[in-house]
């Protein structure tokens, strides 16, 4: 019988960098095992990743070969598959790769009858559990250990959604209030300023056009005629009054 594999310490886990839909509905994202096979591989390994759910794992058997790999179309059915097939110097210490790896993010894997590995979306929340095994030309070399669970999110059912609007605490309430309340003293400003500026538009129409109108011209005083002495008739010049007529003959009696 073939030897068993060698079981290596360490421990599948979601990955701990801050990323957008680490946890979905259909995938998940691990940490990427970085030298973890490096003493116990050749440079022809090659490094699976077993996807089961978590009360189905410890009934999971390694394959003894590459064509008796668990495809994704029996996970319904076999509770287990495998995917992710990646040549182990892809995880060695020196290797530049990515730090994480997505399972379950191939919506378009080949179809389900295809003999390649397919990293295929996960059907339900689960939980599931996952390890790497690293498998050789004549069969499984080594193995790390289980994951703990991973539970996928559920999406939520439409009929589940409360129609009825969310009621607010007492500090909803009064950040509403205070919101208002500005509001209203921003319009009234806004109304001020705007109605300042048409009043003065208009006074300054206003002036422009009667401004001609208003203003006082004073013309030159002509003082009336002052009245002649008794006894002197219309044209004599008296003390150098003019007359407008001529006067009677006869000379002006004297003052």
């Amino acid at each position: 019988a073939p030897a068993p594999p060698a079981l290596l310490p360490y421990v599948p886990r979601v990955s701990t960098v801050a990323l957008l839909g680490k946890i979905t509905a259909s995938t998940f994202v691990l940490e990427r095992p970085q030298c973890v096979f490096d003493r116990h591989t050749n440079a022809s390994d090659a490094v699976w990743l077993v996807v089961a759910f978590a009360n189905a794992s410890s009934a999971f058997r390694n394959p003894p070969s590459r064509a008796d790999v668990p495809p994704y179309k029996r996970l319904l059915t076999a509770h287990s598959y495998m995917t992710l097939e990646t040549a182990v110097t892809a995880y060695a210490c020196s290797a530049p790769s990515p730090a994480v790896l997505r399972v379950g993010g191939d919506t378009a894997c080949g179809g389900q009858d295809s003999p390649d590995p397919c990293n295929g979306p996960l059907p339900s929340p689960g939980p599931y559990r996952v390890k790497f095994l690293v498998m050789g030309c004549n069969g499984p070399i080594a193995e790390t250990r289980w994951s703990d669970p991973i539970l996928l999110r559920r999406a939520g059912s439409p009929s589940a959604i409360d129609p009825a609007p969310v009621r607010g605490g007492g500090t909803v309430v009064v950040i509403g209030a205070i919101l208002a309340s500005l509001g209203a003293v921003l319009a009234a400003a806004v109304l001020s300023a705007v109605g300042t500026k048409a009043w003065a538009y208009l006074c300054r129409r206003d002036l422009g056009t009667n401004s001609f109108a208003r203003k006082s011209y004073r013309t030159h005083h002509i003082p009336p005629p002052l009245p002649l002495p008794p006894g002197c008739g219309c044209g004599c010049t008296p003390l150098g009054l003019g007359c407008s007529a001529p006067r009677p003959p006869g000379p002006c009696p004297a003052k």
